[in-house]
């Protein structure tokens, strides 16, 4: 890899690891990245994980995954210095590409990835019957108008003061009435 190679602009790399290491080698990378002045060249230093969160009886519990194991994704500008430190970081085993020139992900492999997103299952429905359990229309019910995965937030039609009025609450503050 000569000089006159390197693109000047930073790009996603996934880096491969020894199953187990990855936090370690994105903590031990941010560090040497910090102590040799390197801000320029790292950009984000990512182990993709995946909240798998449900939801049951209005009970929220949220697990984190990796989404890939054995894979750190590193955004930076690769340079001799800089493939060097990562190369040479305890626990990576390479990049992943061909032998010494890193490839870099393409716009849709990253957009594929979408790995910043949550996947949530919730056992209701719009137009399902629902409860709200906390807040100040605890124990009203109402029925769901809308649901915002993005936001974790949930529409409800409620009748207050013998209005139809829709209420915006969070994932967890209602259940599904049977």
């Amino acid at each position: 890899m000569s000089q006159k190679d390197y693109v000047m602009e930073p790009r996603w790399y996934v880096v491969h690891t020894y199953s187990g290491y990855e936090n370690k080698v994105k903590t031990d990378l941010e560090k040497t990245v910090k102590n040799r002045e390197l801000e320029d060249f790292f950009f984000d230093i990512v182990v993709p994980m995946e909240e798998q969160i449900e939801i049951k009886d209005g009970k929220r519990k949220a697990n984190l995954k990796k989404v890939f194991p054995g894979y750190v994704l590193v955004k930076m500008i690769v340079t001799e210095e800089t493939w060097y430190i990562v190369r040479n970081t305890r626990g990576v085993t390479g990049f992943v590409g061909s032998g010494t020139d890193p490839i870099p992900l393409t716009d849709d492999e990253i957009r594929a990835m979408g790995f910043e997103e949550a996947s949530i299952n919730i056992d209701y429905d719009i137009n399902d019957t629902v409860q709200i359990l906390n807040g100040p229309f605890k124990d009203s019910i109402g029925t769901v108008q809308e649901i915002n995965k993005e936001k974790h937030k949930v529409k409800v039609l409620m009748s207050i003061f013998g209005r139809e009025t829709p209420v915006e609450l969070e994932f967890s503050q209602i259940q599904k009435v049977d």
